[in-house]
């Protein structure tokens, strides 16, 4: 049995409330960032974008999760109380950072009244981050000779982020040539008070902090803040063209106002995330009722006679319940083990990692994936099945579709290192630039 009645009654009413509650607010009213399709990875910026767990009905655990994991610091900000900024006062030090790439060590009271500084918290398996590489490479280029200072402050969401050459590949294959940092145990992202990926913070020459944007978008504004500091430095900005960069368009179908009907929430697959939202009153993601039985558990999960909605993970065959990730807990010969989620969107990315590389098939409404439909990380075989090779562990480009669409979508593979750590989802008009 996937759940109880009691059990779906009361997760779908708590998603439903959540969303109602963010339809209601939205933070300050300032544009801190102007995605609207962000994920929970950043503070939303429309009063719909995301599901505000903090604030949803209590939830019923089905039995006692003993031991009760230690959910992670949420990245999902609480929207009504708006965006975490320190605008006007000093920048704090570098914390606690594990490793310099690109770069020798150094401190930001160093750079004081000869430079500039761009902080940019990111994670490299973010697609929120990914998205806004492009953006922050090409300020690199522009504005270096001019007094500014890109530094990248690597903050993990995931365990196998914390890997110096996990961030190394990263780095290397997205060409980023400014200075990144790692925050392995996000010394540096408290001492900002940061809440979100990513997250920019623009410090003056006297070290103040005069600017800060959260999420995705706001590209012009900032390089209007980047040029005014600049100027203001003594940098000479005039013979330097502004971008003009506008933010992408999006689908208004993502919108809905019925949270079953509008772009589908960021998935975590992990006892963590799933527990955690239980354990503060907000909306799980695996929609299986044994799932919450315990952690580090292997599970034999039947969806016979299940309705696959909108904002949740479903299951078939044996699951191994690790913290951050299901892990697929057998091998099999005839892909008959799966994990599905029914989307709407127009862009699906999914975070796996390797112990080994390994295939992993990919089922839109139970056929292969169409070129048309097909991601940057989707390739065919002979017979036409469509799947991925996981040999890396980051975030593979699953989907990439013209349009805002509701679509079933299996991923399945024969092996036991098969890992889902999380999904996110875009509602963008057209795919966007990649770093």
């Amino acid at each position: 049995m996937a759940y109880s009645s009691r059990f779906f009654m009361t997760i779908v009413a708590s998603l439903v409330f959540a969303f109602a509650l963010a339809a209601c607010s939205g933070g300050d009213g300032a544009d801190t960032s102007s995605d609207p399709t962000a994920t929970p990875r950043a503070t939303p910026t429309s009063s719909v974008s995301s599901v505000d767990t903090s604030r949803a009905p209590a939830a019923p655990t089905p039995s006692a999760p003993t031991p009760l994991p230690e959910p992670s610091p949420s990245p999902t900000p609480d929207i009504l109380a708006g965006p975490v900024g320190q605008e006007g006062l000093v920048g704090p030090e570098l914390t606690g950072i594990s490793t310099y790439i690109n770069t020798n060590p150094f401190t930001l009271r160093e750079l004081q009244g000869e430079k500039v500084v761009l902080i940019d918290f990111w994670t490299y398996t973010c697609i929120n981050c990914i998205r806004t590489l492009p953006f922050i490479k090409e300020w690199h280029e522009k504005y270096k000779d001019a007094g500014l200072v890109i530094v990248g402050v690597h903050a993990p969401e995931f365990e196998f982020e914390k890997v110096e050459d996990n961030v190394r590949m990263a780095v290397e294959e997205w060409g980023i040539e400014y200075p990144v940092v790692m925050d392995n145990d996000h010394g540096t992202w408290n001492a900002f008070l940061n809440q979100s990926w990513p997250a920019k913070y623009l410090i003056d020459k006297d070290g103040v902090i005069r600017y800060t944007h959260f999420g995705e978008g706001g590209y012009t504004e900032t390089e209007d803040e980047i040029r005014t500091v600049l100027a203001e430095l003594g940098g000479d900005v005039n013979g330097i063209a502004h971008g003009n960069i506008e933010d992408p368009d999006f689908h208004l179908d993502a919108l809905a106002e019925d949270a079953m009907d509008g772009l589908t929430r960021e998935l975590y697959a992990g006892v963590n995330r799933n527990y955690g939202a239980l354990s503060y009153g907000g909306t799980p993601y695996v929609l299986h009722e044994e799932f919450y039985s315990g952690p580090d558990q292997e599970l034999v999960y039947d969806d016979t006679d299940v309705e696959y909605l909108n904002q949740f993970i479903y299951l078939k065959g044996a699951w191994l319940n690790e913290f951050e990730n299901l892990r697929h807990a057998r091998t099999t010969e005839n892909y008959e083990d799966y994990i599905l989620v029914n989307f709407k969107a127009a862009e699906v990315n999914v975070v796996l990692t390797a112990d080994g590389a390994y295939e992993v098939r990919v089922l839109v409404d139970d056929e292969p994936v169409k070129p048309e439909q097909a991601g940057l990380d989707i390739q065919w075989d002979d017979e036409g099945n469509s799947f991925v090779t996981v040999d890396e562990p980051r975030m593979y480009r699953i989907i990439q579709l013209d349009d805002f669409e509701s679509h079933e979508l299996k991923l399945t593979s024969n092996s036991d290192l098969f890992s889902v750590f999380a999904y996110t989802f875009g509602a963008y008009i057209g795919a966007q630039p990649l770093p």
